[in-house]
């Protein structure tokens, strides 16, 4: 934790977690490292580099939406347990 001194405490009282003494020693080591790797990472040079949402390349892999035959209204039908008029009869829910 050479960089910030991280109060752990606090930090867990946010995330709504109730450590131990013995992990809030070690999570506060963890989180140290963490925020000593990130600091390296922002020493890097990336002015060179374009901005990307995601790593790889990421192609639409849905179908095109094309029309088609549909499905006979009797057909539908068929298993609604209740119809009027060529409608689904359901019940009133609002009151």
């Amino acid at each position: 934790m050479s960089i910030v001194e991280i109060d752990v405490k606090y930090v867990a009282n946010l995330a709504r977690l109730e450590l131990k003494p013995d992990e809030e020693a070690r999570i506060g080591t963890q989180l140290g490292q963490v925020l000593e790797y990130m600091d390296q990472l922002k020493r890097l040079d990336v002015s060179q580099v374009e901005p990307t949402a995601h790593a790889a390349p990421r192609v639409n892999v849905m179908r095109l939406d094309e029309v088609g035959p549909s499905l006979p209204l009797s057909e539908v039908l068929r298993n609604a347990p209740a119809q009027a008029n060529d409608l689904f009869l359901v019940p009133k829910i609002v009151e």
